[in-house]
């Protein structure tokens, strides 16, 4: 699914600095153009559905409860 956001820009020191305008989220580049092919990968990474590295163990647990 494709969606558009809106990036803000400027300059500190030597990087360009590209921050989405919805989503607290941020990057940068030497060039405005890295900066926000940089902030398009962080919005994609920030937006991908988690994935577990180790799958958790699954345990049965029976508890007695009072009526």
């Amino acid at each position: 699914m494709k969606h558009t956001f809106a990036a803000r820009t400027w300059k500190e020191g030597k990087w360009i600095i590209a921050q989405c305008v919805e989503v607290d989220v941020a990057s940068h580049g030497h060039s405005e153009a890295e900066a926000l092919r940089n902030l398009r990968e962080a919005l994609e990474l920030h937006f991908e559905a988690p994935t577990a590295t180790v799958m958790p163990k699954l345990t049965q647990v029976v508890a007695e409860l009072a009526a």
